[in-house]
């Protein structure tokens, strides 16, 4: 996790860039692109960031430039993620990636975005053109503009001091001991988090299983849990129930109320 001097610095850094880059493409909104450097390239601490690619874009057959071959995650289901690999674009600096991304934006499926007005619509725009597979994307993009003021950079004419950031958002509460209910279908693991393995059918709780009708390790929208230990991992909560853990809360999203 980027440390607060680490993320001032980030933002101090690439903010005019996307704004110089913002006004000279014919952009209106230079708020969300700041936020999807910080969310994509966890405030340039990734490890992506070295290669100057703070947007998390992949190469594709068009591309004639340098890459790297990274680990990465997709969230093709809703709160499943999938571990993949791929390559991905490098560049030599910070301005020149901050141009590849405008010049990655100028496909004809992003020509929405020249015409958005706000920071929320401009985040709405890039899901809906496919930009990312996250659910959460648009609300993470949005609190991180809310939490930083970036929407100070969206006036093309002024240059802003540095801004101190808002506090950031505890999350829900769960509580050990209460029942709960899944709102999504929801992987099953071993540990509190994505790096911990996902559970199979056969390795759930009697219970459990009857509450897994395509048996693959993930309760079923619906299934009433009970809460036997809370775990916070950074700005995500995990909860333990009988048959395992679950992500609660995560990216920014709920999943079990």
């Amino acid at each position: 996790m980027a440390s607060a001097a680490q993320v001032a610095n980030f933002i101090a850094q690439i903010a005019p860039l996307i704004q110089k880059y913002a006004k000279g493409n014919g952009y209106k909104i230079a708020s969300t692109v700041i936020a999807q450097a910080c969310c994509e390239s966890a405030f340039g601490t990734c490890a992506l960031s070295p290669y100057h690619n703070y947007f998390g874009m992949k190469c594709g057959s068009s591309w004639k430039g340098k890459s790297v071959n990274m680990a990465t995650k997709e969230e093709y289901t809703p709160g499943q993620l999938t571990n993949i690999r791929d390559n991905f674009r490098a560049y030599d600096s910070m301005e020149e990636g901050v141009a590849g991304y405008y010049g990655f934006i100028s496909w004809s499926r992003y020509a929405n975005l020249k015409t958005a007005t706000t920071y929320r619509q401009y985040a709405e725009f890039l899901k809906a053109d496919g930009y990312a597979t996250s659910s959460t994307y648009v609300n993470t993009l949005c609190t991180i503009v809310e939490r930083y003021n970036l929407t100070v950079w969206d006036n093309f004419d002024a240059t802003p001091a540095p801004v101190t950031p808002a506090p950031a958002a505890t999350g829900p509460t769960f509580k050990v001991g209460k029942l709960y209910t899944l709102g999504v279908e929801l992987n099953v693991r071993e540990g509190p988090g994505t790096n911990w393995p996902k559970k199979k059918w056969n390795q759930l709780t009697t219970d459990g299983k009857k509450h897994d009708k395509d048996r693959d390790g993930a309760l079923d929208p619906g299934t009433k849990v009970t809460c036997l230990e809370v775990k916070k991992v950074g700005a995500n909560i995990w909860i333990r129930c009988p048959s395992g853990w679950l992500a609660a809360y995560f990216n920014g999203k709920i999943y079990i109320e």
